[in-house]
């Protein structure tokens, strides 16, 4: 792997215009490349933060928080010209995230992304796209955010073994993802993807309306989970299903408080979200 380090965290507003430009796949295999970038934690953005994403105030940074730190050095890799896939149309499959030790007491932090593992899927192909932070004392945190790449060719067999619907659950709360919920998001996320901003820019992408953004869900149900979770040495994986369609109202049903878990998030007539489990660090 090439480690490349940037001075500074991206600006984003050219890297969605790179992004916009590029509507076609050049190539089935990921470059070796990866980037580094020194990042400072905000107490004002983690605050807004919080309040979109429904988490209580904390000394400690919510378990998403490090993907919106990261988000920029993504932003920057994903439309590389070395990346062979276009940024826009990529689908969130899943999303992994690993907590190592306490998120507190955080200030400067050393983000990396790359991306690796390229499978053959039946719509296409998958990677995934692999985020760590470290601090003085080492890694801190990693995320793994599978994505699928619609129309890719790659020989050998595609693979799919989907979670298990939770079974030993019970409703713990609902809420409602309202209209606007995209456009906050993407102001503390900087993820502004048009699927998520109104009806009218959804449309443009087969979308009858505006979707929550899948990393808004994880953090929604973990800040709802909230005490049922550890808050160190803890693996939180999710599978994004059907999308949240805005304005509608979910409901979170979720295993007993404990080391392990599991949980799943509802929508109208029972239709599932988002599948997730909790387990210590294997």
């Amino acid at each position: 792997m090439q480690w490349q380090t940037l001075s500074n965290r991206p600006f984003l507003p050219p890297l969605y215009w790179r992004a916009a430009l590029k509507r076609k796949i050049s190539g089935t295999s990921l470059p070796d490349l990866g980037l580094r970038c020194r990042v400072s934690v905000d107490p004002k953005a983690v605050a807004v933060y919080r309040k979109v994403c429904g988490f209580a105030d904390s000394p400690m940074l919510p378990a998403t928080y490090p993907h919106i730190l990261a988000f920029g050095v993504q932003m920057q890799l994903l439309t590389d010209k070395a990346f062979p896939f276009p940024l826009l149309g990529l689908i969130h499959l899943s999303n992994r995230i690993r907590v190592h030790r306490p998120l507190g007491g955080v200030g400067e932090l050393w983000i990396g992304v790359h991306a690796q593992n390229l499978k053959p899927h039946a719509k296409g192909a998958t990677f995934d796209l692999i985020t760590t932070v470290e601090d003085a004392l080492g890694l801190l945190w990693e995320g793994e955010s599978r994505m699928l790449c619609r129309g890719v060719k790659l020989s050998g067999p595609a693979e799919d073994e989907p979670l298990p619907t939770p079974a030993q659950v019970s409703e713990l709360t609902r809420w409602n993802a309202p209209s606007d919920i995209g456009r906050r998001y993407a102001r503390v996320s900087g993820d502004y993807n048009p699927i998520h901003l109104s009806a009218l820019t959804a449309r443009l992408f087969g979308f009858p309306q505006a979707i929550a953004h899948g990393l808004w869900n994880k953090a929604r149900s973990l800040a709802a989970l909230g005490e049922h979770l550890p808050a160190a040495n803890i693996e939180l994986f999710v599978e994004f299903r059907k999308p949240v369609r805005l304005p509608s109202e979910v409901h979170l049903s979720a295993s007993a408080a404990g080391s392990s878990g599991e949980w799943v998030l509802n929508g109208a007539g029972g239709i599932e979200h988002m599948v997730g489990r909790w387990q210590p660090i294997g």
